[in-house]
Formats: structure tokens, C-alpha cells, sequence
């Protein structure tokens, strides 16, 4: 039946009917679809038959494509593949899927079978609900606009049970016969953020090696290989199901519009809103330029040595300053393409240098204004339009934001669009005292970064807490024109783009409280309800253990001097000799990527490709490379003392830097049959190698990981000749330092029986071949040392204990002696057992020299004026983070504002250091910088600008920024006097509301180096 006959014999069915009020009320995705039919339920697929999907050809044509999409996944879900038409059939139940405005939907609006009020006129805002034409029952998918229409169709898939990387990650629905639709009204409602998308980027080696190959002459023959329109269809479409809009495509050496003639096409074909990222403005990518324009040579004085040229007849530099016309000239020609492809997009303004830089004719604001108004001008010239009705945006990115915070302001219709600081922490938020703009506020935001400190773009390293507080804070002051997010390959960032993308639809439907649920629902959507609470666990652990660090920072370790910050790219970063950090965070990685395998190995076999791709491979690669930085470091902590167990740790960090290659070659060429072949190829385990790969190494990828076993790891491994008779060293915790090499007295940590640190060790290790016997015998019964003797092939580790109910109170020192092959040292054990009166005993108390205190555990939380700090869990490398709560609170005086409380114990007298932990916040809000302020007791509180002490700058990227960053954490220090020992109470006041803490510790002398700091102490 041709289109016009259907429509005519729909419109005669509609006249005919006198019955079929439209049904009101909602329903939750998770409620639409069941595998019941009966009453209020639309039957899409039962006993073996499905409904018959009818779109207009007349519609949009994303919808007219989403219903193809709708029919393959019915089949996928089913065996069932549903007819498809665009014409009503004779008989039988149907799906109608249409926007408003098309033929066959607005037909049921004039018959009142349909009622569109509370979606017509929104934007992307669908409806789904079953009208009755007579005894036939039609099930409704309708949207306000093309995409809303497209949401609502895609709403349905997933609620059948079609994640939205079933292609991207090869996860199979689960097998369902019956397939029954509520009936009642619903909808996603009307998205919060209007442009919602990503920008693929830093997409070298893994997209870039993977797409040219798998979409190359062999997969699409006639068309060009790489990221070609068949590529960009598989974006579109998980861009769409995810409910985004928006896409930056990727610039490294590509340019979209010439790539495939094809692409942007497709865009329209598929009802997505193309931009182009910050560095590329009137929809021109900056690699066109570079294929197109030879840039002129110039000497120092800027006088021409070499003419360039380029097709508008400059000289090939990218400088508006000295090549405006042929600037302007490129410009219109991208804007003349837009009008002529009639595809939908948002215009970047503004200018940035070429290769993501700034620009080469300096910063000043008169520049700047003129290169904005000379891009109103292009526009008006080239469409003809206003320009203020033509969606732009200006995203100061990096330096670009000094023009804002000078003062430069574009006009007042173009979206002003705030970045992060690429590792997650908001640079600017809008000043809530000024009126709102015309083209409102966006963000752009990162999970994937090339640059200072390091690169990170191997796996998903987003902390979901932390993704959370940020998008709350920029949705609590307005940020709602445009979000994009830099997702690095796509591929390997799933969970934080989904969140990204869900939040920007609803961020009143993910509060707080919601986000365990909504893990365990994502990992359902992709695995299946059995293992869904396992799985997210697992996924939620993952989040926050690599929110302590990214994993290519494994092997560089980043101090100061206190003028100066000095790094190190041949040291780890965790502690080797302080309370057993990088043994405990190791052990961590090794536990869960033991759980992830157990998971793994219950899953059934058709989810164990998907499993693999989106949890296996980033949990049990992550925790390989701690397991191979854990002994690469130990190798050359021992190595450097003569101990014999190096070489075999040297072995040990080459087996797993071989467990790395084989991980990556499974994911190439054994996962979903090779589909993925060259895909996990990005290095992460070489940063730092100069003298291999240049000047760029300690924060440039190195140019492969995965040559010659073990030529790739760096530092590289020491293996030693050690002597061939029986030598023995001595080693004591917290000290790097071995005996009898050492002219020190060997001291253990002191014991307490406050302490939470783990129990102190003595190792007596082999410098030589031989093994030999030996004895530790402690100077006081109740000093307990296990093992006391034994022999010593490598190394032998003693623990030692103390018998509280024994030891005598106050201060001693025990003396163990330690005797082997020859030799005699003997380390002292100092004690601290102090008499503590039972009113002492209330809140933490003082061992080892400090208190160690999670934010979380306070004493008592008192807000003021309805501000009070409020607990996100998991937001600190150690534990949950605390922040003033709501964000929009207005900064208060010191002393006057929410407060947090913690009651402890001291025993020392005299100078002691409060140590904040905050989370490495820029200075958002219009006043300068993020202030708290710290007392004890009654004294007067001291106000600490958190940025302002390090002098870090977050549009510059400076040296100080790179060290917090790096680390996650913003460490600042208070003195204070203690006067006496016994009860105290330590405030942390809130100023400025946009500061979060994760820990306190107090330094009362005893304080050792350590990356994430002391256990929290005992609290009584």
C-alpha cells in the first residue's frame, strides 16, 4: 500500500470511530515492558507474532530510520522480525511511530484520539501511550520534534532490553518470547541540558589504528577507509540511545567534512547536531587548513623568509593578525557548506592556535573582540539570517579563559561555554549576581587528556562521586545550554558517558542517593539481573581506586621543596617503607581483579565478550600494572641494598609486563572474534623515558608500549651479582635504609595500643647465594617477635607485637637483636603505652606522632543559615568527601559559617600541623580563590586561600595545578599550639562553598611521607 492510500484509509478509519478517549497517566521505563500480557498492556511481540511498525515516509528522516532500528531489535530480542510500513495496514495492532507533524500522528490529534498538550511545542520531549481505532489497538511513539520522537522509539529498545552498546561492546539481550507494553502514557519528559554530546579526540593509537582497518575498502568497499560515514553511523546511533545529540568529531590529522563527502549526511540522516571542537571555529576543522594552507616562514624580527600560500590567496598562516582575509575567506566557505548541506549545527567562535594552542598573535582583548565580530559579520553575510538566531558558542578552553576573566564578553546570543580543568574539576562557574545570558552557559568536561601532567587515555578512569558533585554543581548554577564531553576512542569510557549523558537529561532523577542504583541498573542493562549488584560493585570499587591516581602516573612521583616541585619519573609514587602503602594499595587491585574474574568465570558464555570489553580488561589490566609498578620498584629499592630477592622481582615485573601484552592481545584478537583487532594499542606503561623518546616523555604517550619484553618498562628493572657466601642485611619498617650498611641505630616505628598502622616488620635478607640461619631475640617478654629464627633462603619477615595487658605504661625502647650468618644488629623498638584517664577516651586518638582523621567522621556537623556539609560518598582518595550542601550558598565570614567537629586526644604539647586534604578544586565562583579556615579549641580561626598558598593556575596549567591534579589531592597545612595534653576539638569551617575535604590529619612530630597518608587513627 503506497503512503497516500494509507493515509486516506486511516483518515476513513478515524471518521468511522466515536470511541477512544486517550489514556492519561505514566510510566517508568522500567515498567514499560513485561513478558505479561492482559489488561493495560500493548501486545508488541506474542505467541511468535509482533505488531506492525508504520512510519511516514513523509517524516523526519531520523525517524523514518529509528524504526528500522526499532525492528532489528525487536528481532534481536525476540527471533521476530516485526513487518515494517508506511502506511497503516488493514488490520492488526500496530506500533505508529511519528512525530508531531507528521501525516499519520497528526491525524490522531484532530480525531482527539491523541492528546499532544503537554509535549507540543518542547524540545525533544516524546510520548508513548496505546489509542484504540475501534477494536485495533495502536501502540503511540511520538515526540515533539524529530528527536524526541527518536528518544522515544530507542526509550522502548532499551526497556525490551537493547543496551546502547550492543555494537560498541558486543552485549547480547537476554532471549524473551513475549513482549508486552504498558499501555499508560509516557514520557522521558523535556531534557535539562539542550545540546547534550561528545567530541572523539586523542583518538591515536586505538580509534585510529582500529577504524581505518575495520572500515577500510575490505569492510566498505567504495567508500574511503577510516572514519568514514559507516564509522560515524555507529557513533550517531549510541550517541542517539544515550540520548545525546551533539558531537565534536575527531581532529587528530581528520577533518569530518572531507574525510567522507558522506558524513555529514549522515548527521542529518540521523538527526544529530554536528559542532566542531574549541580550536576550530566556523565549522571548519583546523585539519582542513592544514591540508589546504603552507604556512609562511618568518624570522625572528616576523619578517617573511619563505612565502606560504593557501587556496584564498595569503600566506598559509594561521594568524588573523597577519592573514585576516584568507582567514575570513576559509571561514565563509565553512559556513557556505552548512547552508548548502542544510545539515543542523552549533557554530564554535572565537580563535585559538593551531594544534590546540594559543594564539600566535598574543592575547590581547581588542583582537580577540575583533575576531568575534568578524565571525557575526561572516555569518550574516553567508546566510543571510540574524546571527543572534544561528546556535554558537564560545568555549574558553585553557588561555581563552583569561579573556572572560578580563572582562571580554561575546555577544549575548552565543552560548559561553566553561571547560574543566581536563582532569574533572570545574574551572568557572557563572556569576549568579549578573542577569542571565540569551545563549546561556555549557561545559565541557574530560574523561580522556593529552597534556600536563600526563596523558591518561587508556582505560576509564572516572570516579563516578566526583562526576557527580561536578555536574551537580554546574546544573545548581544554571550550566544548562550545552554540555560535551571529551571521550577520548569512545570506546573504553562507556559508564562515565552514559552518566554524563543521563544527567544532562534529568538531573532531578539522579540525586545524590541514586547513584549505587544507578550502577547496579547499568550494569543490568549490559549483564543481566543475576550478576548486576556483583558487577557494579566491582565497577563502583574500580571508580574509586582509580580516582587515587591515574594509571600512567604509576611510575612518577611529584614533591616540592616548598619553591619548587620536583618530579620524579623513576619513583613510584606510593610509599616503600611507610605504612605499607603500596603493599596495601596493591593488594586492593589484586582482590578486586580476583573478583572481577569470579564474576567473569559465573557470567554466561554469550556475555563473556561484553564483560570482558567493559569491566575485565580495565579491572584486571589496572591491577596487573600495580602488581608489575609494585615489584618493578621493589626491584629497585632491593637491588640498591644487595639483596638477592631483586632478581626475582626483576622476573616477576617482566611476567607481568608479558600478562599486560597478553590481556591487550585478547582484547585485539580474541574478543568477538577479532572485531576489535588494533583497538587496545594505546601505551601506558614507557611515560617518562627521555632519553628514548625526547623532551615531551615525562607527559608525552611514549610512542608504543609493547616492543621488546622488557625494553618498555620504565624505569627499567636492576638485576645484580650478588656474593657467593652467606651475607646478612637487616631492613626495618619505615626506614629505606639497611644495616649494618647504616651508621644509624635501626628504630621501628613506635607502638601503640592506639595504633591502626600495620604491625611493624624487621626483614633479614641474603646478600649473597648461600642461605643461612638466623634468630631475633626480643630484649622484654611482652615484645612478641614471629618468626624468632629461622632460615633464610632470600628474606625472612618478622612481625612484631606487643602484649598490651603486660606492657608497662609510659614511654620505653626495646631492644631485638638479630644474629645470622656472622652478624649481630640490633634494632630498637620504642613504645608508647600512655595512661590515659577514661575521660581522655572520646574521639581519635594520638599514636605513631599523629592523628589521622577521614572528613566523614566527624563529631558533629553544624550547619548554619540551611547551609551544612553534606556526605558524598567515595569523593576522597580515602574515603567519602565532604562539601557545603546546597552549592549555591553565598561564602561566609571565618568563624560564621557550617562547621564540622572532631574530638581527639593528644598526648604532645607544643607546635603541631593540621594537614587538609581537599579535592583539587579551582577557584570557581566570581570572588578569587577557595577558602576554609581550621581552629582548635576556642582560638580564633585561621583562613587558608587553598589556592591562592600553592599559586596554582587552572587556564594556565602551571606547576603547582599539575601537581594536584596528578595526585587528586590539594594538601595545605595550619600550625597551631597545643598547650595541653588530654581532650581537644579541631573545627574545619566552611567559606567558600565549593571546597570539598576528604581528611585531617594532624602532624603532632611524628608524621611519616606517605602518598595517600596515615590509616585513620583509633576512635574511641
Amino acid at each position: 500500500m503506497n503512503s497516500s492510500l494509507a493515509r486516506r484509509h486511516f483518515l476513513q478509519l478515524l471518521a468511522a470511530l466515536t470511541a477512544g478517549a486517550s489514556v492519561t497517566g505514566t510510566a517508568s521505563a522500567a515498567e514499560l515492558v513485561s513478558a505479561q500480557g492482559g489488561s493495560g498492556r500493548f501486545p508488541l511481540v506474542s505467541r511468535r507474532k509482533a505488531a506492525t511498525l508504520v512510519v511516514s515516509a513523509a517524516d523526519h528522516p531520523g525517524v523514518v530510520r529509528v524504526a528500522g532500528d526499532l525492528q532489528a531489535d525487536v528481532q534481536r530480542v525476540t527471533g521476530v522480525k516485526p513487518a515494517l510500513v508506511n502506511g497503516l495496514p488493514d488490520q492488526g495492532d500496530v506500533v505508529l511511530i511519528g512525530s508531531l507533524g507528521s501525516p499519520l500522528v497528526d491525524d490522531l490529534v484532530k480525531a482527539g484520539k491523541l492528546d499532544v498538550t503537554g509535549i507540543r511545542g518542547k524540545w525533544e520531549t516524546s510520548l508513548t501511550q496505546e489509542v484504540r481505532l475501534g477494536r485495533r489497538r495502536v501502540l503511540v511513539i511520538t515526540g515533539s520534534d524529530q528527536r524526541g520522537t527518536i528518544y522515544g522509539t530507542y526509550d522502548l529498545s532499551r526497556a525490551i532490553g537493547v543496551s546502547p552498546w550492543y555494537w560498541w561492546d558486543d552485549v547480547p539481550p537476554e532471549h524473551r518470547d513475549e513482549l508486552h507494553v504498558r499501555s499508560e502514557r509516557h514520557s522521558l519528559g523535556t531534557p535539562f541540558v539542550k545540546y547534550r554530546g561528545i567530541f572523539i579526540n586523542d583518538e591515536n593509537p586505538a580509534l585510529g589504528t582500529w577504524a581505518p582497518a575495520y572500515f577500510g575498502p575490505g569492510h566498505a568497499p567504495g567508500y574511503p577507509g577510516g572514519f568514514n560515514h559507516l564509522f560515524w553511523e555507529k557513533v550517531f546511533e549510541t550517541v542517539l540511545r544515550l540520548k545525546g545529540n551533539y558531537v565534536w568529531p575527531a581532529v587528530w590529522g581528520r577533518a569530518f567534512a572531507e574525510d567522507d563527502p558522506l558524513n555529514h549526511a549522515t548527521a542529518t540522516r540521523y538527526g544529530i547536531v554536528m559542532g566542531t571542537s574549541h580550536e576550530a571555529p566556523m565549522m571548519r576543522g583546523i585539519e582542513e587548513w592544514n591540508r589546504h594552507a603552507k604556512a609562511a616562514v618568518r624570522d625572528a624580527n616576523g619578517n617573511i623568509v619563505t612565502p606560504g600560500h593557501d587556496p584564498y590567496g595569503g600566506t598559509g598562516e594561521w594568524s588573523f593578525r597577519r592573514n585576516a582575509d584568507a582567514i575570513k575567506a576559509y571561514w565563509a566557505d565553512g559556513i557556505k557548506r552548512m547552508v548548502e548541506q542544510d545539515f543542523e549545527g552549533v557554530v564554535t567562535v572565537g580563535m585559538r592556535g593551531n594544534g590546540d594552542t594559543q594564539l600566535p598573535d598574543g592575547d590581547s582583548i581588542e583582537l580577540m573582540q575583533s575576531i568575534l565580530a568578524t565571525e557575526q559579520e561572516v555569518l550574516a553575510r553567508v546566510t543571510g539570517r540574524d546571527p543572534a538566531e544561528i546556535p554558537q558558542v564560545w568555549t574558553l578552553y585553557k588561555e581563552v579563559l583569561r579573556y572572560w576573566d578580563k572582562g571580554l564578553r561575546p555577544p549575548d546570543h552565543v552560548t559561553v561555554v566553561f571547560p574543566d580543568d581536563n582532569w574533572g574539576n570545574l574551572c568557572k562557574l557563572p556569576d549568579r549576581s549578573l542577569p542571565p545570558r540569551a545563549g546561556g552557559y555549557g561545559l565541557y568536561y574530560h574523561f580522556d587528556y593529552v597534556g600536563g601532567g600526563r596523558n591518561y587515555k587508556w582505560v576509564d578512569t572516572c570516579a563516578l562521586a566526583n562526576l557527580w558533585e561536578q555536574l551537580h554543581q554546574a546544573a545548581e548554577y544554571g550550566v544548562s545550554r550545552l554540555w560535551v564531553a571529551n571521550v577520548g576512542d569512545f570506546k573504553s569510557n562507556e559508564l562515565p558517558t552514559q552518566f554524563f549523558l543521563d544527567y544532562a537529561w534529568n538531573p532531578e532523577s539522579l540525586p545524590l542517593e541514586a547513584l549505587s542504583t544507578w550502577e547496579r541498573a547499568y550494569a543490568e542493562q549490559n549483564f543481566g539481573r543475576r550478576e548486576a549488584t556483583a558487577i557494579a560493585e566491582v565497577l563502583h570499587t574500580y571508580g574509586t581506586l582509580q580516582a587515587r591516581r591515574k594509571p600512567e602516573l604509576l611510575n612518577r612521583k611529584i614533591s616540592t621543596d616548598g619553591t619548587t616541585i620536583v618530579y620524579d619519573d623513576k619513583a613510584t609514587p606510593f610509599s616503600l617503607v611507610n605504612y605499607r602503602e603500596i603493599d596495601r594499595v596493591t593488594d586492593e587491585w589484586k582482590r578486586l581483579g580476583e573478583r572481577a574474574e569470579q564474576i567473569g568465570a559465573r557470567l554466561p558464555a554469550a556475555y563473556r565478550d561484553a564483560y570482558f570489553e567493559l569491566v575485565l580488561y580495565q579491572v584486571k589490566a589496572t591491577a596487573n600494572l600495580y602488581e608489575l609498578r609494585h615489584a618493578e620498584f621493589t626491584n629497585l629499592f632491593y637491588a640498591a641494598q644487595g639483596r638477592a630477592l631483586a632478581n626475582d622481582l626483576a622476573t616477576t615485573t617482566e611476567a607481568r609486563f608479558a600478562d599486560d601484552l597478553a590481556l591487550a592481545d585478547r582484547f585485539n584478537n580474541v574478543v568477538a572474534g577479532g572485531k576489535w583487532r588494533g583497538f587496545q594499542t594505546q601505551p601506558h606503561i614507557g611515560y617518562g623515558d627521555v632519553e628514548r623518546y625526547g623532551p615531551n616523555a615525562p607527559w608525552q604517550q611514549p610512542e608504543k608500549d609493547h616492543v621488546a619484553l622488557p625494553d618498555e618498562i620504565f624505569p627499567p628493572v636492576r638485576r645484580i651479582t650478588v656474593a657467593q657466601p652467606a651475607e646478612m642485611g637487616v631492613a626495618v619498617d619505615g626506614s629505606e635504609q639497611w644495616w649494618p650498611s647504616s651508621p644509624d641505630t635501626p628504630v621501628l616505628p613506635e607502638l601503640s595500643p592506639f595504633s591502626t598502622a600495620p604491625a611493624p616488620f624487621i626483614d633479614v635478607f641474603n646478600r649473597g647465594t648461600e642461605p643461612f640461619d638466623c634468630t631475633i631475640r626480643s630484649g622484654a617478654p611482652w615484645l612478641v617477635v614471629r618468626p624468632a629464627s629461622g632460615r633464610v633462603d632470600k628474606q625472612l619477615r618478622a612481625g612484631i607485637t606487643v602484649d598490651w595487658s603486660r606492657a608497662p605504661k609510659g614511654t620505653t625502647s626495646v631492644p631485638v637483636v638479630v644474629s645470622g650468618a656472622g652478624r649481630t644488629v640490633t634494632v630498637q623498638a620504642p613504645i608508647g603505652n600512655p595512661a590515659v584517664p577514661h575521660s581522655w577516651r572520646n574521639g581519635f586518638m594520638e599514636a605513631g606522632g599523629y592523628v589521622s582523621i577521614e572528613a566523614e567522621h566527624h563529631s558533629a556537623n553544624v550547619g548554619v543559615g540551611g547551609v551544612r556539609w553534606k556526605r558524598v560518598p567515595d569523593l576522597g582518595r580515602t574515603g567519602a568527601g565532604l562539601k557545603p550542601f546546597p552549592v549555591t550558598a553565598a561564602s561566609r565570614e571565618p568563624g560564621r559559617g557550617p562547621r564540622l567537629e572532631y574530638r581527639m586526644t593528644l598526648f604532645t604539647i607544643g607546635d603541631v600541623t593540621v594537614w587538609a586534604y581537599l579535592s583539587p578544586r579551582a577557584g570557581v565562583l566570581p570572588t578569587p580563590g577557595l577558602r576554609y579556615a581550621v581552629s582548635f579549641d576556642d582560638e580564633v580561626p585561621q583562613v587558608v586561600d587553598a589556592i591562592k598558598v600553592h599559586g596554582a593556575d587552572h587556564s594556565l596549567m602551571n606547576k603547582p595545578w599539575e601537581r594536584m591534579t596528578s595526585d587528586n589531592v590539594n594538601r595545605t597545612a595550619t600550625r597551631h599550639v597545643i598547650s595541653t595534653p588530654g581532650p581537644h576539638v579541631l573545627r574545619f569551617w566552611m567559606v567558600d562553598p565549593t571546597l570539598v575535604v576528604q581528611k585531617l590529619v594532624v602532624d603532632t612530630g611524628g608524621l611519616r611521607a606517605s602518598y595517600l597518608g596515615p590509616p585513620e587513627s583509633k576512635r574511641m
